[in-house]
């Protein structure tokens, strides 16, 4: 149903009133730098409360305002991040030159075009993601995404198109969107964290984007995450060594123990 102009004026009003109530209680947070996190986390304890203790329509009425006003919130802090233009590139991104090629041969797909490479133009679909990537843990993970995945994971990471567009060309909504890509990147990161930790153990090279991915990723995980992430770890290190011979056990066996003397100072690596 489409919205009057009074509807609207109403809308833009309360958002406003919404996110300067956020900006002061912001600012009051900053004034006593020391607690901040402390009134962030007995105002999540505090909501968590309320939602348990609703019982009424009236109480249920609160809970939803309450969190339409935290996505109003979420929604403009994000929109001040995102990239409002979607093009590929502008002619102040093109290289210098004595001349300069009108839209839209400034494209960078039409520049590949020019030079003769068709495979981005021939994959430019969100049904032939995996071949935009040259990283083969990539292509395992774009594999196993499900057509709705792969739509958004291209919108947004190739065609830098905005939650609320491509909510638009869906039919859903923007924190439906945001909701699916952030699950969607955190499980992409953690298997990618899965992959690289076995060159971690066994401290094979790994390069500088990589060693930087698994310090920041492990960082950012709470104690609880971690000790779950260990099981997963243990897990399938269980299995790998379960589907071994005999003789592959002994042979790991005895490089463990030789690591174990190594890292004790008993043997020197010759």
């Amino acid at each position: 149903m489409e919205q009057t102009e009074e509807q609207r004026r109403h809308e833009k009003a309360h958002k406003k009133k919404v996110i300067a109530e956020w900006k002061a209680s912001a600012r009051a947070l900053k004034k006593d730098a020391g607690n901040d996190m402390l009134h962030r986390d007995a105002r999540k304890i505090s909501l968590a409360r309320i939602e348990d203790a609703a019982r009424t329509d009236e109480d249920f009425t609160n809970i939803i305002t309450i969190w339409d006003n935290l996505d109003i919130v979420k929604r403009w802090r994000i929109d001040k991040q995102e990239v409002k233009s979607v093009d590929a590139l502008r002619y102040y991104h093109l290289p210098d030159a004595c001349f300069v090629l009108p839209e839209p041969l400034g494209y960078v797909w039409w520049r590949q075009l020019l030079r003769g490479e068709f495979l981005d133009t021939l994959n430019d679909c969100p049904y032939c993601l995996e071949e935009l990537t040259t990283s083969r843990p990539m292509f395992d993970f774009i594999m196993e995404l499900n057509d709705d995945q792969r739509e958004i994971l291209f919108y947004s990471a190739i065609r830098q198109w905005t939650p609320q567009k491509i909510a638009e060309i869906r039919g859903q909504t923007d924190r439906n969107i945001r909701k699916v890509y952030e699950n969607m990147i955190e499980n992409i990161r953690k298997k990618m964290y899965l992959r690289l930790y076995p060159r971690i153990r066994d401290k094979l090279p790994l390069t500088k984007a990589q060693k930087d991915f698994c310090e920041k990723y492990w960082d950012e995980l709470d104690d609880k995450k971690k000790a779950k992430l260990k099981r997963i770890i243990e897990e399938e290190a269980r299995k790998k060594r379960a589907g071994k011979t005999a003789p592959e056990k002994r042979v790991e066996d005895e490089q463990s123990v030789f690591e174990d003397k190594l890292a004790l100072g008993e043997v020197q690596r010759v």
